[in-house]
């Protein structure tokens, strides 16, 4: 989504407006319908070093890619607030299937403070999100 005239201006310059296009990582839990009969297999949490982290997730019943993302990001986000953080900053998923089970592996940095980039999550809001559309957290 763009929001300035400024930004379409950068996008248009960097090749094309597919490479600023909002994609479907980016969209809050809460505007997705959740998938209906989901299973969410687990989490496994591996700290990288003081503020990143890496977050397997394993779930049956997904949609698509979105709906993986949207798990890891829900993971991430409960994790920031277990190490009394604020915010979580998404760096990428990688999202994979074998057979039924989709599984996906994001990256996130933890911070107490809003760190400078798009991908910010407020640690709060993903969870309160999350609780609402029945995703678990770690």
């Amino acid at each position: 989504m763009l929001r300035t005239p400024t930004l379409l201006l950068a996008c248009a310059a960097l090749g094309g407006l597919t490479a600023c296009a909002r994609d479907e990582e980016h969209v809050p839990a809460s505007r997705l319908e959740p998938p209906r009969d989901a299973q969410y297999l687990g989490v496994e949490t591996r700290l990288l070093d003081n503020s990143m982290v890496s977050f397997r997730v394993r779930m049956r019943g997904a949609r698509g890619r979105e709906d993986v993302v949207a798990y890891a990001r829900c993971a991430a986000a409960q994790y920031a607030l277990i190490r009394g953080y604020s915010f979580a900053q998404h760096v990428r998923t990688n999202v994979q299937t074998r057979g039924d089970v989709w599984e996906g592996d994001g990256g996130f940095v933890i911070s107490p403070d809003l760190p400078l980039g798009l991908r910010n999550m407020d640690a709060e809001v993903i969870v309160d999100d999350c609780r609402e559309q029945d995703i678990p957290t770690v």
